[in-house]
């Protein structure tokens, strides 16, 4: 292990220790394609530099082989996040909504939740109200008004964003989901339909990434 100025230098990766400084949240671990060994030494050095800690994409068997070096690791099953945090952070007051089409894209609502509850965003979720009974999401109209700003996750075609963004004042957050038939293409369609919403405020994440949706909605919340 080599320190540099602001990260340090594992050989395998350069933790960028700078960022929580500079931004106001440590640099976040995407967990795909690194071994445990890897993982276990990326905690540990966050742990030693006191940083605050979020791993996404982190599958259940590889969180509980880091929880028996780091004991209080937590994590979200549904979202598949791991974390720690060395400091409390205050609460936000503005409210980020986070809202799924259907049951089958909770897992990425979760991941957006679970960044947002981490980052210290005030959220309430609301999740199996699609278009496919849209009087399911009429009834919490109140909720939506009150809102500073709303993450909507949908697989299928997706038209959930551009329904919600046309009722609401806030800015819209549309995360495409790999949920869906073969004509999906994996959340293609979904992301299509998203980019191409008609209803101005929209803005749209990669197809799956709760995170992304979840950082960028704290940013606006705070």
């Amino acid at each position: 292990m080599v320190l540099k100025a602001g990260f340090c230098d594992l050989g395998f990766a350069k933790l960028d220790i700078d960022r929580q400084g500079r931004r106001g949240f440590s640099e976040v671990v995407y967990s795909v394609g690194k071994t445990r060994a890897q993982l276990k030494e990326i905690v540990h050095q966050f742990f030693k530099n006191n940083q605050d800690l979020l791993l996404t994409k982190l599958d259940k068997n590889t969180f509980l082989y880091l929880k028996k070096s780091f004991p209080k690791l937590r994590y979200n099953s549904l979202g598949r996040i791991g974390y720690v945090l060395n400091k409390k952070r205050p609460k936000r007051k503005g409210l980020v909504l986070v809202i799924s089409a259907g049951t089958a894209d909770i897992p990425v609502a979760e991941e957006a939740a679970a960044t947002l509850e981490i980052m210290g965003s005030h959220l309430k979720r609301i999740y199996d109200v699609g278009v496919a009974g849209v009087h399911r999401l009429l009834r919490h109209m109140d909720l939506l008004k009150k809102a500073r700003v709303i993450i909507v996750v949908a697989g299928m075609e997706g038209a959930l964003a551009s329904l919600v963004s046309g009722l609401v004042k806030s800015p819209v957050i549309a995360v495409p989901t790999s949920t869906g038939y073969g004509a999906s293409f994996n959340g293609l369609s979904a992301l299509l339909t998203m980019l191409n919403s008609c209803s101005p405020g929209v803005t749209v994440v990669n197809i799956d990434n709760g995170f992304g949706a979840g950082y960028f909605a704290h940013l606006i919340n705070k």
